[in-house]
């Protein structure tokens, strides 16, 4: 009996070293495209239950690997697109397009005010490294159907933000605006809307890249520019509810801006949400687009 049971540990131990040998290691993560990331999958929470009421209730989302902007798109890449294609943003076919006056801490609709000069014609010309803005969510869909790319989802936005974890702090980089006297976003200081300090340097855009990156090598997640994405802007409550869209109807932006700060708006954290109407351009609101693994 006692080979018989000598045999049988001899056996399997081969068997064991066998499966060893033969299981195949580990595949490296695809190399993203060139100017962006690769985002691991896996499940992540959506929204906070210390949030807004539009970020409740908080619920946890499978999510596939993909690829996503390092930063917005920038004015000097939109350029690109339009040199390539002729097109025209829907601010440009209207005329005008909704301004942010730092003066009077009022929004107005002003004649001109497009992708090139975004506060107006009458305004400095944006820059090449800024992130471009008065551009609707469909200019920045014709935008990334051109780079053969897409909008991100609410989803995809928030788990890249959370740095593709479950949970994590409120912040792409933390809990705090300001560490060691660096702040960590272009975001608002001083009294909404009557008082900017700009403290952090900049009054509007920033360029991309300025605040450093997320522990996933993306910038600008939080501050800079509101981001549109692919959803519709819905009630989480009704998220697994039929939907069909009406004239009304808005599409959910990410990531907060200038604008916002940490008593009224607040945008910046990982849940923040905000919305638009589709056709919308506005001095803070631009995109960043995403791409499927193949």
């Amino acid at each position: 009996m006692r080979s018989a049971s000598v045999v049988c540990c001899v056996l399997l131990a081969l068997i064991l070293s066998a499966c060893r040998r033969t299981a195949p290691p580990a595949s490296p993560p695809p190399a993203p495209p060139p100017g962006m990331v690769y985002i691991p999958g896996g499940k992540t929470k959506i929204g906070a239950t210390d949030g807004l009421p539009q970020e409740q209730p908080v619920f946890t989302a499978d999510v596939k690997p993909f690829f996503l902007d390092v930063h917005p798109v920038t004015v000097a890449q939109f350029r690109e697109f339009v040199d390539a294609t002729g097109y025209r943003t829907q601010a440009e076919e209207f005329g005008d397009s909704a301004v942010f006056d730092f003066d009077t801490g009022e929004w107005s609709l002003v004649n001109g005010a497009d992708w090139r000069h975004p506060f107006g014609p009458d305004k400095p010309a944006a820059a090449d490294d800024h992130p471009v803005t008065q551009v609707s969510w469909n200019d920045a869909m014709a935008y990334c159907n051109w780079a053969g790319k897409r909008l991100p989802t609410e989803v995809e936005w928030e788990h890249a933000a959370r740095n593709a974890r479950n949970g994590g702090p409120q912040y792409p980089w933390g809990n705090e605006l300001v560490i060691d006297g660096k702040y960590m976003a272009n975001a608002w200081q001083g009294s909404f809307p009557d008082l900017n300090t700009a403290a952090d340097g900049y009054m509007a855009t920033s360029p991309v890249g300025a605040y450093g990156a997320s522990p996933l090598g993306l910038t600008d997640l939080g501050g800079n520019v509101w981001e549109w994405t692919a959803d519709w802007f819905r009630p989480y409550a009704n998220r697994d509810q039929p939907f069909m869209p009406g004239k009304n109807s808005k599409k959910a932006t990410r990531g907060g801006s200038f604008l916002c700060d940490p008593v009224v708006c607040h945008g910046y954290r990982v849940s923040g949400r905000s919305d638009s109407t589709p056709e919308t351009g506005m001095c803070h609101t631009g995109f960043r687009c995403a791409r499927d693994i193949p």
